[in-house]
């Protein structure tokens, strides 16, 4: 009994050894989203309580490491996250902040954040940009982005014969990168993008722009938005009769919440991209069990992304033995990322987690079975697919090493 006694004090101290090396005593972690807007079912207070279910899963207190999570609101606006952010890294001692959904707040916390060698787990917005010119050393993109989103659903439909499209896109950092991709993937297929609107953020009436659409001749009108937006959008179609007189509609950042609230009648025959599903595998059931039982719904991407992105930033914490961002985004890109969320995720350098995703359509009423029994899983989008090459990456480090490479 005594050496297994001895090698579990072993143990203990090393556990403990890692402890003593967290900057103020514990790792902190905050989950910066929007609450109370046009993505608080996108993410919002149920994302918070994803991060709090990868911290009970990681299981600190057994290793020596102590997890704190905050939360707040950034309300879509970048100087107000800017703010939280700079309070949260000068004053309170957070060492990562999560979720980050709206691409404008990402890329201006990103870049904070990279100056102070703190780590982002971005896991809300679908900018490219994050990754490219905005990337950071301490900054990683978990799952989706502008270019899977555009690539699968855009590919999908262009290999139906939906070869004439028209962009409704939200007028800010996303909507664009977003139209520029599905633009590419129309464009490179031999399509055509018949014309585009951009609209303002959480505007309520689609009705100009829909209308525009309707008349532009498109075979597909493509939603690049998000949230409410999204919603109020085919609300609006299905009002106007859009789908019925044979257009077909693209949501482009549709989260399974969407098709929740919009119900299968109006939502039926959408084709989406998704890095998640709840019901895809044995794995995922159990995961959304759980969070059903906690949050009263099922996990969309954004939840089960933030879980995914915090359990994994805690390992690498625990296999680094300290909280410093710099040396724990090294670890996190050595380790392979395994969970419900992605069961064969890599971390590239350029800070993209790329995975298998999967080509949905929404079922219609009569195909579903049960409450949130909403997506037919028409196909799986190997990882190598998902993500823009690496070769063609716009991230200073990346381009530094390559040109680094070459001169050898």
């Amino acid at each position: 009994m005594r050496p297994a006694l001895s090698i579990m004090a072993l143990l203990a101290t090393a556990s403990l050894s890692q402890a003593a090396d967290l900057s103020g005593g514990s790792v902190k972690i905050g989950v910066l989203n929007d609450q109370s807007g046009v993505y608080s079912d996108f993410g919002g207070r149920t994302s918070v309580d994803a991060a709090r279910m990868a911290v009970e899963d990681f299981n600190g207190k057994a290793k020596g490491i102590n997890v704190e999570i905050v939360s707040a609101d950034h309300q879509n606006k970048a100087d107000i996250a800017t703010a939280v952010a700079k309070r949260w890294f000068d004053v309170d001692g957070v060492d990562a902040i999560a979720d980050l959904t709206n691409s404008s707040v990402a890329i201006a916390v990103n870049t904070m954040a990279k100056d102070l060698g703190k780590v982002t787990l971005m896991t809300g917005p679908l900018s490219t940009a994050v990754t490219n010119e905005s990337c950071s050393p301490t900054g990683f993109h978990w799952g989706w982005d502008t270019y899977s989103q555009g690539t699968g659903t855009a590919g999908a439909l262009m290999g139906q014969g939906q070869t004439r499209w028209f962009l409704l896109a939200a007028d800010y950092a996303f909507g664009h990168a977003m139209a520029n991709d599905i633009s590419r993937v129309v464009t490179e297929r031999g399509g055509k993008v018949l014309g585009q609107v951009n609209h303002p953020l959480g505007v309520a009436d689609f009705s100009s722009f829909l209308l525009r659409a309707q008349s532009s001749g498109a075979q597909v009108i493509a939603l690049a938005n998000g949230g409410t937006d999204t919603i109020n959008a085919i609300k609006q179609a299905a009002e106007f009769g859009i789908t019925q007189a044979g257009q077909k509609l693209a949501g482009l950042g549709v989260v399974i919440s969407d098709v929740h609230a919009l119900g299968l009648k109006s939502a039926q025959g959408l084709v989406v991209t998704t890095p998640f599903y709840w019901d895809a595998n044995d794995e995922t059931r159990a995961f959304a069990k759980r969070f059903y039982e906690r949050n009263g719904r099922m996990p969309g991407q954004v939840q089960a992304a933030t879980y995914s992105s915090v359990l994994h930033y805690l390992k690498a914490i625990e296999a680094a033995g300290t909280d410093d961002g710099k040396q724990v985004a090294a670890k996190m890109r050595e380790m392979p990322v395994k969970d419900a969320y992605a069961p064969n995720g890599r971390i590239r350098e350029d800070g993209r987690m790329v995975m298998d995703m999967y080509l949905v359509e929404v079922k219609k009423p009569e195909e579903s079975t049960r409450e949130w029994d909403y997506f037919k899983i028409l196909g799986t989008i190997p990882r190598e697919t998902t993500a823009a090459p690496i070769e063609q990456s716009r991230c200073p480090s990346v381009i530094a090493a390559r040109k680094t490479s070459a001169e050898k």
